[in-house]
C-alpha cells in the first residue's frame, strides 16, 4: 500500500494501546510492535501501576503482536531495529529518549503530550492544569528531539473543558476522540514529509512531577490555591488526597468549596474556604 508505514506504539494501558492501534489502522498503516515502559526510569524497578496493567494488556494483544517491556533506552533501540520500522508513536512513556531511539525508525518518533505545547511541558501537564485552576486543556503530537517535549509540533487542539470535579474516566473519554483526530493528521503529515511548527520557545513552561512538600495544605495560601490543591490530587485518586492541619488534629481533605455551605470553614490567606470532605490522617503527629 503506498504511504503504508510499520509503526510502533509505545503507550501505557489497554484502552490506549486499542485507540492508537485503530487509528493507525484505519490510516493505513501496520502496527508491528507494542512497547510498555516498565519503570519511572531506565534501570529502575518496575512500576507497580504497570505491573498490576501488564496482564490485562497481554490478554488484549493483537495476534503475533510483541510487547516489548524494555529495562532501558539501549535495550529498547536494540530491540526496535529489528523491526524495521517506519515510525514509533509514544504517548505516555516515561523516559528521555536518546538518540539511539529516535534515530531507529525511518521517519523518526512522534509524541502525543496531552498540553498545549510549549505550555506544561513534562511528565504530568493535567495535574499542573488543574493545580493552576485551567478551565481547560489540550492534546499536541509533535515530532520528538532529545528534549522533553519540545520537538516540532504536527497536529495541535484545545477546548476540552476540566470540570470543577474532573476525573480520569471522564476527561479521558473526552481526550479520546481528540487525540484519534489529531493521530490521523499527524501520520498524514509525517508521511508527507511535513517537518512540523517549531514551537515558541518563550511561551514554554514546565510541568514536572509534583513536588512531595506539595501534599501538606498550607492555608497561607490563597483560598482558589488550596481548593485547587485538593483537587489536583482527587483527580489523583483518594489515596492521595492532601493532609491538612483542622484544629488539633490532621485531616486527609478530600473535597472542597469556595462559597458557603456544608463544611468545615477554615480562613486562607484572602478568604475562607469550606472542608466539605475529610477524613482523620492516620500516623501523623499531633501538633505541639
Amino acid at each position: 500500500m503506498a504511504g503504508s508505514m510499520r509503526v510502533a506504539l509505545a503507550t501505557f494501558g489497554v484502552d490506549e494501546f486499542a485507540l492508537l492501534h485503530a487509528t493507525c489502522v484505519a490510516a493505513g498503516h501496520v502496527p508491528v510492535a507494542y512497547v510498555c515502559c516498565r519503570s519511572m526510569k531506565p534501570n529502575g524497578i518496575v512500576d507497580a501501576h504497570v505491573a498490576a496493567s501488564i496482564g490485562g494488556i497481554v490478554g488484549a494483544l493483537p495476534p503475533g503482536m510483541d510487547l516489548l517491556l524494555p529495562g532501558n533506552a539501549v535495550g529498547l533501540a536494540e530491540a526496535l531495529a529489528g523491526y524495521r520500522l517506519d515510525l514509533l508513536v509514544v504517548y505516555g512513556f516515561n523516559w528521555k529518549l536518546p538518540a539511539a531511539v529516535l534515530d531507529t525508525p525511518r521517519c523518526g518518533v512522534i509524541n502525543i503530550h496531552t498540553s498545549l505545547l510549549p505550555k506544561y511541558r513534562g511528565p504530568a501537564p493535567v495535574l499542573w492544569a488543574i493545580r493552576n485552576g485551567d478551565p481547560e486543556i489540550g492534546v499536541t503530537i509533535h515530532r520528538m528531539d532529545e528534549r522533553f517535549d519540545a520537538g516540532p509540533i504536527l497536529a495541535q487542539r484545545g477546548g476540552i473543558p476540566l470540570d470543577e470535579d474532573v476525573t480520569p474516566r471522564v476527561l479521558s473519554s473526552r481526550i479520546r476522540p481528540v487525540l484519534a483526530d489529531l493521530l490521523a493528521t499527524a501520520l498524514d503529515q509525517v508521511v508527507r514529509g511535513v517537518p512540523g511548527v517549531p514551537q515558541l520557545e518563550g511561551d514554554a513552561s514546565s510541568a514536572g512531577f509534583i513536588e512531595p512538600e506539595f501534599s501538606t495544605v498550607d492555608w497561607s495560601r490563597s483560598a482558589r490555591e488550596v481548593h485547587n490543591q485538593v483537587r489536583m490530587f482527587a483527580f489523583m485518586g483518594r489515596d492521595h488526597a492532601p493532609v491538612a492541619q483542622v484544629g488539633d488534629g490532621f485531616q486527609k481533605v478530600f473535597r472542597t468549596r469556595l462559597t458557603p455551605g456544608d463544611g468545615v470553614r477554615v480562613e486562607c490567606a484572602d478568604a475562607p474556604i469550606w472542608i466539605v470532605e475529610s477524613a482523620p490522617a492516620t500516623g501523623v503527629p499531633a501538633p505541639r
